[in-house]
């Protein structure tokens, strides 16, 4: 299979993202392994999808399909459980359901389900394919022709050594320990807990407790979401035509050019959990 690029979905104004329509893609080849994406957005900012291996899948590279970007990433794993390796460096990282891998330019990438369920994952990459940060970067890179799935110069060191280690990963995994904690709002706070918050994207995780509902949220940058569990239900109250009000279930998303103010709401009596991704400017 040739290299072609991606579907590069985009909408003018606020815009529910239902799971059963969004864009389909199937990438790779014999080499790099076949991946699956579920494609929610692609704008001039933010991209934001969800890939998948089958059990014992994986994707690695190849001449044609290079899997190096110029761009910050963030992989959250939705099901399963993915490996995920810079095979250039060696490095190799365990990432379950509920944790992500945080990765930025010029970082080599492969990733395995080292599970028995598909693995599914959802993707924030920015700066987005739109500005030619994806497939036709990668292709201005030098093919890498040797992969390593260990750190040699760890062995005998560890743990010992781990800080001095760790401080040379190129993949930085999130886990709840890790996430950078922000309570929202003046008159309807909410709990919101970042995984990533760089110059070109901030990725974080919203809960929303039975009967609670956010501020108005404004960004100054475009702004996508992916229901993980709940039904959501979130309010543009300046949108000019058509619905303003609108309802998500589990797999749905929501994408908010810059500038829209919206406002979350969760009108059931069981907990709503969101993963946003904003770019490039949170505030």
């Amino acid at each position: 299979m040739a290299y072609k690029p991606s579907p590069r979905p985009n909408y003018d104004e606020p815009t529910p993202l239902r799971h059963d329509a969004v864009a389909r893609h199937l990438w790779g080849d014999s080499e790099a392994g076949q991946v699956a994406d579920w494609i929610y957005i692609s704008s001039a900012q933010i991209h934001q999808l969800v890939w998948g291996l089958a059990p014992g899948g994986s994707f690695r590279h190849s001449a044609e399909f290079r899997t190096i970007f110029g761009a910050d990433l963030i992989y959250y794993v939705l099901s399963g459980t993915m490996v995920i390796a810079d095979p250039e460096r060696g490095e190799v990282h365990r990432v379950l359901p509920g944790e992500a891998a945080f990765f930025r330019k010029d970082t080599w990438h492969h990733a395995f389900n080292y599970s028995m369920e598909p693995l599914r994952v959802l993707e924030f990459f920015a700066p987005p394919p739109s500005q030619g940060t994806s497939g036709a970067y990668a292709r201005t890179k030098p093919l890498l022709t040797e992969n390593r799935y260990g750190l040699a110069d760890a062995l005998g060191r560890w743990p010992m050594e781990r800080k001095a280690i760790e401080q040379d990963f190129s993949i930085t995994t999130v886990r709840e320990a890790d996430l950078l904690w922000r309570y929202e709002g003046k008159q309807h706070q909410v709990l919101v807990g970042l995984l990533c918050a760089t110059e070109h994207l901030t990725v974080g995780r919203l809960l929303l407790l039975p009967g609670q509902q956010s501020d108005v949220f404004t960004h100054p940058s475009d702004k996508s979401l992916y229901v993980v569990r709940g039904t959501l239900h979130i309010a543009c109250a300046e949108k000019r035509e058509g619905p303003a009000w609108f309802e998500l279930g589990p797999q749905d998303g929501f994408y908010a050019p810059a500038g829209t103010p919206h406002q979350f709401y969760n009108m059931t009596a069981e907990p709503v959990e969101v993963i946003f991704g904003v770019a490039p400017s949170y505030e």
